[in-house]
């Protein structure tokens, strides 16, 4: 390949990766920072994760190669066996801190589309006046998640809630026999980035966690059961072993 054409196709390159950082805004200490892989759907294609604080409200940021929200699953007509896409920041704060049980796993908050079930029964999303046709639309959940082997070898699951157990739940818990919460923060997708904006009581509490960033796929059991929500395919982890490397980092205004 002759020098200039090398030069133009890596300048190229470099612009197009600037373009994704600048959609996703500055660099911020304690983000974490991966590079493209060609082998993952651009969707989900993580570049950048942060979280950063402002006043008493917790910025989740997510950056992909591609366009964040593009791809949604197929719709399959049932709740058994059906898909749901997510981009997610595990965590290490204790599920305590949004209403759950305290120490009841890894507490993550997901965005989230799967349009077999509306899992947001206090919110019309697509604002229709039906709050309970909405699962398509991108929305928000704090989960608790924990590995599992029935839904694979190393893999992890939204945690069941036994029957007649009465564990400390959320407000806007939506009534699934999982620990997930539906708050209704709204995510916005940008180009190549999503966000979300969380405020807290006391976001010192925040401010003292780690995260990661993971991209996948769920899927609910065929016989919609314990475990009742399974990742069957992570697309990227930010980290590369989720080892939560990220620091919450405050923005000065």
């Amino acid at each position: 390949m002759r020098p200039f054409k090398t030069t133009c196709l890596l300048a190229i390159a470099l612009g197009a990766f600037a373009g994704i950082a600048a959609a996703h805004g500055p660099d911020t200490p304690g983000a974490i920072t991966t590079q493209p892989a060609k082998a993952v759907k651009a969707p989900f294609d993580i570049v950048r994760t942060s979280i950063t604080t402002e006043g008493n409200v917790a910025v989740f940021r997510m950056a992909v190669s591609g366009k964040a929200g593009q791809t949604r699953p197929a719709r399959t007509g049932k709740l058994a066996g059906s898909t749901v896409f997510s981009y997610v920041w595990p965590t290490n704060l204790d599920p305590a801190v949004v209403g759950f049980e305290p120490k009841a796993g890894i507490l993550a908050l997901a965005v989230t589309a799967h349009p077999d079930f509306d899992d947001t029964p206090l919110f019309d999303e697509n604002g229709d006046g039906n709050p309970a046709n909405d699962g398509n639309v991108w929305h928000s959940h704090w989960v608790v998640l924990q590995p599992d082997a029935a839904c694979g070898k190393d893999s992890l699951k939204v945690v069941d809630i036994p029957e007649g157990a009465k564990p400390r739940l959320p407000k806007t818990w939506p009534g699934l026999p999982i620990l997930i919460d539906s708050p209704g923060w709204s995510p916005a997708f940008k180009r190549h980035a999503v966000e979300v904006r969380v405020p807290f009581d006391d976001i010192g509490v925040v401010e003292s966690g780690g995260f990661d960033g993971v991209t996948a796929a769920l899927r609910v059991n065929a016989s919609v059961h314990s475990p009742l929500l399974c990742v069957v395919n992570v697309f990227k982890v930010a980290s590369g072993n989720l080892s939560l490397p990220g620091k919450v980092t405050r923005q000065e205004r």
